[in-house]
């Protein structure tokens, strides 16, 4: 079974049209080792891991620090969301989040009418905006979709949010 290595958030103020605050959770895995091509990927070693928390830890991080059962939370995907409550499950730990979760995946594809879902990489080239930090690392890749986020908001696309009001000028 495959663990949860690095928790990475950012917390976005829609209405503010803004990232407000970003963290790195670094997740001692406890049923696997990290392969040599998770290093390449994400960057991250096996000794950089063993020093992080516990998973069950980490979504105490999540509950207390950030508030994350009483939020809504947005992935790329649904992976994580998965990931989560496969994880959660087997090492009897608390689900940390509430149930309100987005697909960002999902609702980008249909704000741009995409025939399919892409990648968070391919999106941002859609968007006209820049990958920051390194793609597949945890903290870079939750900035990057807030960021696609932020954008979503402005459009109107993103659920529960209205479009950013045009400044026009007033003759």
């Amino acid at each position: 079974m495959s663990e949860i290595i690095e928790i990475g958030l950012t917390v976005v103020d829609v209405v503010a049209r803004e990232r407000v605050s970003r963290q790195r959770l670094l997740v001692r895995p406890e049923r696997s080792a990290v392969s040599a091509f998770c290093t390449e990927l994400t960057g991250l070693t096996q000794a950089e891991v063993d020093s992080g928390v516990s998973f069950a830890e980490a979504c105490g991080t999540l509950a207390a620090e950030h508030q994350a059962g009483k939020r809504g939370w947005a992935s790329w995907g649904e992976y994580d969301r998965k990931q989560f409550t496969r994880q959660c499950q087997a090492g009897s730990t608390v689900y940390p989040f509430g149930s309100r979760h987005i697909n960002a995946k999902a609702v980008f594809a249909a704000a741009f009418d995409l025939p399919k879902q892409v990648g968070m990489a391919r999106a941002l080239k859609i968007a006209e905006l820049p990958l920051e930090g390194r793609h597949h690392r945890g903290d870079d890749d939750a900035w990057n979709i807030a960021a696609l986020v932020l954008q979503l908001a402005d459009q109107g696309a993103w659920p529960g949010v209205p479009p950013k009001p045009s400044h026009q000028s007033r003759r």
